[in-house]
């Protein structure tokens, strides 16, 4: 079983049946790339945390299997629990450990925090890894634009740009993985009464 870890961002290979998705406004994607699908998605199971000295929390989630996005738009909910980032791969037979994860987004409220990093790894295109970041703390639920960038040493591999927004902007997509309880929202079925 392999394991890579990430932040309330997370690394881990995922299996190609995914569909490739159209880099946006705001997206760079290198020619190197064989494989690229960005989007949101919901929180999946951790194994375990390692150390990542550069990120608010000083960890990274370890996972073990990907998890399915459920839009492959770049608006995300700020709702806890919810993800965003992308499945990539190098063209070729090979992947590459050691890249830099540089996410920059809103000031955290009473931390400043502007600017996180940590290491990755990137797979082949035939094996893919997926880097994304989840908000596990509320102060992590700041809405505006959220900048994911991908470097190989002083070679920008992506940069992906993400727009935080209030859940009630998007009540579907905020509710979809199940925690319309945190937001006060009714989910799908419930009773209104």
């Amino acid at each position: 079983m392999r394991r890579i870890a990430g932040l309330a961002i997370l690394a881990l290979p995922v299996a190609l049946a995914a569909q490739e998705t159209v880099p946006e406004a705001g997206d760079y994607i290198s020619p190197a790339l064989g494989h690229f699908e960005a989007g949101v998605f919901c929180a999946p199971p951790t194994e375990g945390a390692e150390p990542a000295p550069d990120t608010v929390a000083g960890m990274t989630h370890v996972v073990t299997e990907a998890p399915d996005f459920v839009s492959h738009g770049r608006s995300v909910p700020a709702v806890p629990g919810v993800g965003f980032g992308a499945t990539t791969g190098f063209k070729g037979p090979f992947g590459r450990d050691g890249i830099e994860m540089r996410v920059t987004h809103p000031p955290f409220p009473g931390l400043g925090a502007t600017r996180q990093s940590f290491e990755t790894w990137i797979g082949p295109a035939a094996d893919p890894g997926i880097t994304f970041y989840q908000f596990d703390h509320d102060y992590e639920l700041v809405t505006g634009d959220w900048v994911m960038e991908a470097w190989d040493g002083d070679s920008l591999v992506y940069r992906l740009v993400f727009t935080v927004v209030p859940p009630e902007l998007l009540p579907d997509l905020a509710g979809i993985c199940g925690y319309e309880d945190l937001l006060g929202m009714a989910g799908p079925g419930a009773m209104a009464g």
